[in-house]
């Protein structure tokens, strides 16, 4: 039998141009400022293009990816990157700490949870203008300290090549913590409380109900921390360009966006900057790929 067509009401042609009309909004929206730009840096990575000349005019290959590879500036940046990552599995250890101290019934808590979460959305300039000041050699606070207990000054935090990476690491563990106290709590609070009650009746001790309930249980909270943590990792810059201006003694303070951004932006050479851009993208997506990859090794639900 021949099929029988419905004809539509008017009602139901309109609401489908509006339908239409609410997908192409925000469709054309990610070709516009996400899927051109993608396309537009790529293409500009084979090129010698400073911003000013023409960009088909003066297509180089591989140069740029060549001239990268064989930089000591790039691999010490990047050596720089992942040593200030050591702070993001620090600063998980410590918020996670903390946020099980906060998961009791204790006055305050809620006053703690806002002040954790008060530097999450405070400006990053003015935090790492902050930060400077604590680690200022003349007048900052850790060589006041330094030097009223021990009355010797303290060490040149920010000029000195392996100490301006331990201010890093510890601004890397500050973050990690006030970003990451309030998932952990979160998580923690979505745990039954019938499951720790069972395991004691069971005879298990703190450490065995932590290790069989509770780290498996917050390990998806765990994981998404370690894929946004990876992501915002290689993406640090503020912190370099405030507090050393210059990327540090010898350059030992400088990130990968940094030393993206001083050959892009300082140095004109912008379709170089699109080449280390690709670069730190293709790094960021295999990171992140491999995580996915294994997640299923370590990461339980309650399910």
């Amino acid at each position: 039998m021949a099929k029988v067509k419905t004809k539509r009401s008017k009602m139901a042609k309109r609401e489908e141009k509006w339908a239409w009309l609410f997908i192409a909004s925000p469709f054309v929206g990610f070709l516009i400022f996400m899927a051109y730009p993608i396309v537009f840096s790529v293409v500009a990575s084979f090129s010698k293009w400073t911003g000013i000349n023409s960009l088909w005019g003066n297509m180089s290959g591989l140069d740029n990816y060549i001239s990268i590879l064989t930089d000591e500036k790039f691999w010490r940046s990047m050596g720089t990157t992942i040593i200030y990552m050591i702070g993001i599995p620090i600063g998980m250890i410590l918020a996670l700490l903390i946020a099980m101290g906060m998961n009791r019934k204790i006055p305050g808590v809620r006053l703690l949870t806002t002040m954790y979460y008060v530097p999450v959305v405070s400006s990053l300039v003015a935090v790492s203008i902050l930060w400077a000041w604590v680690f200022n050699y003349d007048y900052g606070l850790f060589n006041s300290i330094i030097k009223g207990l021990t009355g010797l000054h303290g060490p040149n935090w920010l000029g000195d090549e392996t100490m301006v990476k331990v201010d890093m690491v510890i601004i890397m563990t500050w973050k990690s913590v006030v970003c990451t106290v309030i998932l952990y709590q979160e998580g923690l609070q979505n745990i039954p409380r019938d499951y720790y009650e069972a395991a004691k009746l069971d005879g298990a001790n703190g450490w065995q109900r932590f290790k069989n309930i509770t780290f498996p249980l917050i390990s998806p909270v765990s994981f998404y921390i370690v894929i946004t943590s990876l992501i915002g990792g290689f993406q640090v810059f503020v912190e370099v360009q405030v507090m050393t201006g210059n990327g540090g003694t010898n350059y030992s303070a400088a990130t990968i966006v940094y030393y993206l951004y001083d050959k892009a932006f300082a140095h004109n050479q912008l379709g170089y900057g699109c080449a280390v851009a690709v670069i730190l993208a293709i790094i960021i997506f295999i990171i992140t790929a491999l995580n996915f990859t294994f997640q299923d090794r370590w990461v339980k639900t309650m399910d």
